[in-house]
């Protein structure tokens, strides 16, 4: 397939798509971050690959500072990971192919679905571990009164 038809083939599963631009992306129509509002949460998108050291949380929490978001969204190591972390959440869904990485080679298929509604976002990690997919539900709530998950 090509990337147009990935592209309008996404594009009828979600009308609403957001795309960012990958370390490899030769399109160059899309950004390297994007910022999104949905309901009370304010979400940033990022492939990942710009920040160093790969994955870092101190790294991706300034990233998320200066978006200033209540989410940032970002990936590049393959590997799920969630972190509540200096007032916000930062979200690695991971590979969902189960990818390669060049960070290391324990890669597990992963990818999560967002529920947001109001001041709560429920997560739902879906991982492939050993052959059974393991389902996992993180909850975050956001206060009225600042960009803050609990």
């Amino acid at each position: 397939m090509t990337f147009q038809e990935v592209h309008d083939y996404l594009k009828i599963i979600c009308p609403d798509l957001h795309i960012i631009r990958g370390e490899y992306d030769e399109e160059t129509r899309y950004p390297e971050t994007k910022t999104l509002t949905i309901g009370q949460f304010k979400l940033g998108l990022c492939h990942g690959h710009q920040v160093i050291p790969w994955g870092d949380l101190d790294s991706l929490a300034m990233l998320q500072r200066q978006l200033d978001v209540d989410i940032l969204v970002t990936g590049h190591t393959h590997q799920f990971t969630a972190y509540k972390h200096e007032g916000g959440v930062v979200i690695n869904p991971g590979s969902a192919t189960g990818a390669f990485s060049s960070i290391t080679y324990d890669v597990n298929p992963s990818f999560v679905l967002m529920d947001i509604d109001g001041l709560r976002v429920v997560v739902y990690v879906y991982e492939l571990i050993d052959g059974e997919v393991k389902v996992d539900k993180i909850d975050f709530k956001k206060t009225s009164t600042c960009h803050s998950a609990h």
